[in-house]
């Protein structure tokens, strides 16, 4: 089938043959960092040259994250930054969202990440003058995110306005064998004659400005006023400790610090701090050749409900740890790790260096996100900054997870019983729309529904069927009958439940099993009547649900009883889930002989993609949200995933009809 009148790649711009996609990747180039600041490395992202327009970027690409523990690469000086910042897996602030013209069942608190104290900063004086990358005459610069160790280094030479040349090394660890800690190591070296060499190292509770109001739905809430409260503060001979609480949300972090001193010459040191803020000083007059280095150790601990002595307390435990177990022990039990994670997860490709390295990026970024994020789920963009307001989406279950099962299938089960956990908060925001079963929320970190937009948020009921497949796939391929026949089996009879009360069947498709007013993962085409990509994964976890209580009647009697006192599962149930799962309508086009997104796709105007210059993406910032509904115009694969995911329900030449047909339109 040929594509949609008006998206052949001549019709884009009367002028060139250009495709479109190639004038809004050209034109999004302009944001991304020359290549020839970045050298093609298998394992390294190595920075030759400072660009200071690009700091945005390379603080992002830089971040270290264990999972638990996310912080953004900055350069450890005051300047330059963009945003300097450290996250929490799952530390937040709630707010309550308020409505123009409230509606029932909508949503009622947002959940937003929040940053906690950070680390990073250390400042340097060298003869009382500030160090400052922007400032400083260069020599030398290169800075080195390994991926294959998980290590962030940097090497400065720069020349003082008095002539002297000094060398900075800085050396950063987010630690994956002790998730609570942050460690830096930061050495100066006075290369030509004495300086008086003075470093700050901080730890510091930033109070960030509420900022211009955005209508961008991927940016953070900017709140007004300070979202952390201090609470306890202590400061002892060699280290600080202290505790916050989020204004609204209840969760409170404590945070520590504490320092080793390397140097042959006299030093002068102090700690000073009060309320969220402590600092480090040490002075020295630095003879050449003579490297000053300190080795700045940084706890984090978090939690709701625990109080915020005991929290402190335990910042204590993992500094005492760290600083017997010592820095070079630290990071070779880290490195370790790192290593085993490329032992089963590496992916080799031959004669394509630019390829490779963007490959082991994006797995390396996987593994930040998810190794030690223990009873967390993975955020939509790791912990590298607020973006999605640090929201668990169904994009974990569908393109995560299935990494993580055979690569880390114990992370992989830490996500799944995340959402098992979830489950009570699920079964309420059932009821609130009126449904039985369980209903999970669109985008949370809590639990709870945090999407104020309806029509692409909670309509999104796929998100059910999602962490469903992704249970599937988990337990098929690691063979973990205990997450099945326990909460697994307890998902699955809530989500089937949902599906089975939200759909209906329909006399005029035939009695065909139908599923009406959804969102489909297409976000640009909202409240639809049979989505395709829905209506199939609902049939899979309908069927799969099915499945498995009927394997536990016949195998598993006793973790049977146990799942129908614990749903109040009742006899008739297997059978209809079965039916409608055999039943369900599969929408399809007979004279254009193609699968449709859903039922009236095919009846909206084709997208004058021709008309709509680079500028004007993504639509969503530019163009009201019914003007978008009204075309055929796609934001992310939604048929064509349906066949990637489910592809026994497709022959061969319906893929390629698909495709030819809905990739134009993305």
């Amino acid at each position: 089938m040929t594509p949609p009148r008006g998206t052949e790649a001549h019709e884009h711009d009367p002028t060139s043959d250009q495709p479109l996609w190639e004038r809004v990747w050209e034109s999004r180039r302009a944001l991304m960092a020359p290549r020839s600041s970045y050298a093609i490395d298998p394992y390294r992202i190595v920075e030759r040259r400072f660009t200071p327009d690009y700091i945005p970027q390379t603080e992002t690409l830089f971040t270290l994250s264990n999972g638990f523990l996310g912080v953004r690469g900055s350069v450890e000086e005051v300047r330059p930054v963009h945003s300097r910042a450290s996250f929490m897996n799952g530390f937040h602030e709630t707010w309550p969202i308020t409505y123009g013209e409230e509606a029932f069942g909508f949503a009622k608190v947002g959940q937003t990440i929040v940053p906690v104290p950070d680390g990073t900063l250390i400042k340097l004086y060298v003869d009382d003058e500030p160090f400052e990358v922007t400032r400083a005459e260069v020599l030398e610069w290169e800075r080195v995110f390994d991926m294959r160790r998980g290590v962030l280094e940097r090497t400065v030479v720069w020349r003082m306005p008095t002539g002297k040349r000094l060398r900075l090394r800085t050396r950063r660890i987010v630690s994956v064998e002790h998730r609570h800690l942050m460690l830096n190591d930061y050495e100066v070296e006075v290369l030509d004659e004495p300086a008086l060499l003075t470093i700050s190292s901080e730890l510091v509770n930033h109070r960030h400005d509420a900022g211009a109001a955005t209508d961008d739905p991927r940016q953070a809430r900017r709140f007004e006023g300070d979202v952390l409260v201090p609470v306890d503060f202590a400061l002892g001979e060699d280290r600080a400790v202290f505790s916050l609480r989020t204004a609204h949300s209840g969760m409170t972090v404590a945070v520590g610090m504490q320092h080793e001193v390397r140097s042959a010459g006299h030093t002068e040191q102090r700690l000073e701090g009060a309320v969220d803020h402590a600092r480090f000083v040490l002075r020295v007059e630095a003879e050449p050749k003579q490297p000053v280095a300190i080795t700045k150790y940084v706890s984090y601990h978090m939690s709701e409900r625990t109080a915020s002595d005991e929290l402190c307390f335990r910042v204590g435990l993992t500094l005492d740890r760290a600083v017997q177990v010592g820095r070079d022990a630290i990071a070779t039990q880290h490195e370790q790790r790192v290593a085993e994670f490329w032992d089963g997860a590496d992916v080799v490709v031959e004669g394509a260096p630019e390829l490779q390295q963007a490959i082991r990026f994006s797995l390396f970024q996987v593994f930040q996100a998810s190794a030690r994020g223990d009873n967390h789920g993975i955020p939509a963009k790791g912990l590298t900054g607020t973006g999605y307001e640090g929201h668990y989406f169904w994009d974990t279950e569908i393109y995560v997870l299935p990494m993580l099962t055979y690569t880390m299938p114990k992370v992989a089960e830490n996500v799944l019983q995340f959402r098992a956990r979830m489950l009570d908060a699920a079964r309420e925001r059932a009821r609130e729309v009126g449904h039985r079963g369980a209903l999970y929320p669109w985008r949370t970190i809590d639990g709870r529904e945090a999407s104020a937009y309806y029509a692409a948020g909670t309509a999104q009921y796929h998100i059910n069927a999602d962490i469903m497949f992704g249970l599937q796939k988990y337990v098929r391929a690691t063979g973990d009958l205990q997450l099945l026949t326990g909460k697994g089996a307890e998902m699955l009879v809530e989500t089937a439940r949902l599906w089975y009360d939200l759909g209906f069947f329909s006399d005029r498709r035939d009695g065909r099993f139908c599923i009406n007013g959804v969102t489909g993962p297409d976000e640009y085409t909202t409240v639809v009547n049979n989505n395709l990509y829905t209506n199939l994964m609902a049939r899979d976890n309908l069927l799969a649900a099915s499945d498995v209580v009927g394997w536990l009647r016949e195998r598993h009697p006793e973790e049977y009883e146990v799942l129908v006192r614990r749903t109040r599962l009742t006899a008739d149930e297997e059978a209809a889930w079965r039916e409608a799962g055999h039943l369900m309508y599969v929408p399809f086009d007979e004279q254009a002989q193609v699968h449709l997104q859903d039922d009236d796709f095919l009846e909206r105007e084709v997208w004058d993609f021709a008309g709509t210059p680079p500028d004007k993406y993504p639509l969503l910032l530019h163009f009201h949200p019914l003007e978008i509904y009204r075309h055929q115009v796609i934001k992310q694969a939604d048929v064509v995933l349906a066949t990637f995911l489910l592809g026994w329900n497709f022959t061969h030449e319906e893929k390629r009809r698909i495709f030819e047909y809905y990739d134009p339109l993305t």
